[in-house]
C-alpha cells in the first residue's frame, strides 16, 4: 500500500497531516483544519488527497461488525479491505456483488467512489448494494444514512469523493457463489468491431467481462486485444485453492520503466502469449490481476503516473474509442495494462456517480510532465465532443470546466458537502 498522504498514481505530491481514527464511536479527533477521509490510498489522483490540511486515516476502523448467514448482509467498519471481506465471506460461500480491479480498497473508499466492475451489465456499481452507512459530521452528528432515511444524504455520499463527513461504518449485501473457482474463457479480437460484438454476445451468458486492449498497435494490429469472460463455477473435486504469491517492486527505480520500447515489446508478447482459451481459475487472478505484484506503481519513477479513464456513449464508441486509441499510439504514450469495458444503462447509485452507458477506456501514462498532461487534454477533446466522462477517482489534472459539463448534475451535490470537509481535486475543478 501506499504511504499514508500519498495516492496510489504518486501524483500529484502533497503535505499534510495524518491523524489516525481507531474508534466508530469517538468523535473526530481534530478541531481545526480542512478534513478528508482517506483509507487504503487506492485512488490514483488528489481526490484523497488534502494539501496543507489533515487526512484522517480510518484503517484503524477494520472491525466486521455483524453478519447473516442467511441473508448475506454484512456490517462493518469503513476501514475493512474488500480483500478482509473475501477472506472472511468466500469460505462461507458468499462473494462482494461488485468489484473494481484491486482487494486493497476500503469499504468507505469503495461507498465515496462507486467503485464499478467487470459485472456493469448485471449488478451496476457497489453503491448499488450498499444498504446503510453512518455518517459523522464535523458538527459531532452522526446520520445513519439509507433509501428510507436521509435519502439525500445518501445518494450525495456514494460517489462524494469522501466531502460529505467520515463514513464509520457501513451494511453490504453480499451475493451467493458456489465456490472461488471462475470458469473463464479468452477470446482473441482483431479490431473494435469484433470487440463489441464480443461484448454484445457475452452480455447474454457471462457475468463478468473485460477487454486488454493493445494501445501500442498499429496498422493491421490497431484494435487487437484480449476479451476474458467468466462466471462463478463450482469447486471442482480434489481441486486446493492456491497459496497466495506475490513479488514486489523493491524500490523506485530512477527513471520510468514504461517506455515506447517496453510497451510494444510488452504488448506483442502478451498478446501472442500461449494461453488456454478456456479454463478454471481462482477469483483471485481474475479479479485482481495486478495485486500479485506488490507496489507495482513503482515502475513508472519517482514521478509517478497519471490514469486516464473516460467514457463515451454507445452511439459513437467504436469511432471515439478508435480515435482516442489513435492519438495515444501517434503520441508514443501507452499503458502496459489498457481496459475497454461497457456499461450499461443504469440510473446511478450517487448524484456523482462515473458509471453510464456506453464504453470505458483506463490506461496508466508515466508522468512525463508538460507532454503528458497535454496528450490527456487532448484526450478530453475527444471525450467532451462525444459526450463522454471522466472518472473522478482516476483523476490529477481535469479543468473544473470540463469537470462540469462531465457532471451537470454536480450543484446538487454542494448542499450535502461537509463545510468542513474538502479535497486537493475539489478545490481544483471548483476553482
Amino acid at each position: 500500500m501506499p504511504a499514508p498522504g500519498s495516492s496510489w498514481g504518486r501524483y500529484p505530491r502533497a503535505e499534510q497531516q495524518i491523524v489516525p481514527m481507531h474508534w466508530r464511536d469517538d468523535a473526530l479527533p481534530i478541531t481545526t483544519g480542512t478534513l478528508l477521509p482517506y483509507g487504503n490510498g487506492r485512488s490514483y489522483g488528489d481526490s484523497c488527497l488534502n494539501d496543507g490540511g489533515i487526512l484522517l486515516h480510518t484503517r484503524g476502523l477494520d472491525r466486521f461488525i455483524d453478519f447473516d448467514p442467511a441473508s448475506g448482509v454484512l456490517r462493518c467498519e469503513a476501514g475493512v479491505l474488500f480483500s478482509e471481506i473475501l477472506d472472511f465471506a468466500v469460505p462461507r460461500g458468499w462473494f462482494l456483488p461488485v468489484l473494481p480491479g484491486t482487494r486493497f480498497v476500503t469499504v468507505g473508499g469503495a461507498i465515496a467512489n462507486d467503485v464499478h466492475g467487470k459485472n456493469h451489465h448485471r449488478a451496476g456499481t457497489f453503491g448499488e448494494h450498499v444498504r446503510r452507512f453512518e455518517l459523522l459530521r464535523s458538527d459531532g452528528s452522526r446520520r445513519q444514512c439509507s433509501r428510507e432515511e436521509n435519502v439525500d444524504m445518501f445518494t450525495a455520499t456514494i460517489g462524494g469523493l469522501g466531502l460529505t463527513g467520515v463514513i464509520t461504518w457501513a451494511e453490504v449485501m453480499l451475493k451467493r457463489i458456489p465456490g472461488p473457482w471462475m470458469a473463464t474463457q479468452t477470446r482473441r479480437f482483431r479490431n473494435l468491431k469484433e470487440f463489441f460484438a464480443l461484448s454484445a454476445e457475452s452480455e447474454r451468458d457471462f457475468e463478468y467481462n473485460v477487454a486488454w486492449i493493445d494501445c501500442a498497435a498499429s496498422g493491421n494490429a490497431f484494435g487487437r486485444g484480449l476479451f476474458i469472460r467468466a462466471n462463478h463455477a463450482s469447486t471442482p473435486p480434489h481441486r486446493r485453492e492456491p497459496g497466495v504469491r506475490r513479488v514486489g517492486i523493491p524500490f523506485t527505480p530512477p527513471l520510468s520503466l514504461i517506455n515506447r520500447a517496453s510497451l510494444r515489446l510488452f504488448n506483442a508478447v502478451y498478446f501472442h502469449r500461449p494461453r488456454s482459451s478456456h479454463a478454471l481459475t481462482h477469483y483471485a487472478p481474475y479479479f485482481f490481476p495486478l495485486d500479485a505484484i506488490e507496489n507495482w506503481n513503482r515502475i513508472y519513477g519517482p514521478r509517478g503516473f497519471l490514469q486516464y479513464q473516460c467514457v463515451v456513449p454507445p452511439a459513437s464508441a467504436e469511432s471515439t474509442v478508435t480515435e482516442l486509441l489513435q492519438r495515444i499510439s501517434a503520441s508514443g504514450n501507452g499503458s502496459f495494462l489498457a481496459v475497454l469495458k461497457v456499461f450499461t444503462d443504469r440510473p446511478p447509485a450517487g448524484i456523482l456517480s462515473f458509471p453510464r452507458a456506453g464504453a470505458t477506456l483506463a490506461l496508466d501514462f508515466p508522468n512525463r510532465g508538460v507532454a503528458t498532461l497535454d496528450l490527456l487534454e487532448r484526450l478530453d477533446d475527444i471525450v467532451v465532443a462525444a459526450g463522454g466522462a471522466i472518472y473522478p477517482a482516476k483523476d490529477a489534472r481535469l479543468k473544473g470546466e470540463r469537470f462540469r459539463h462531465y457532471f451537470p448534475r454536480w450543484e446538487a451535490m454542494v448542499p450535502h458537502i461537509d463545510p468542513r470537509f474538502s479535497s486537493g481535486f475539489w478545490r481544483r475543478v471548483m476553482d
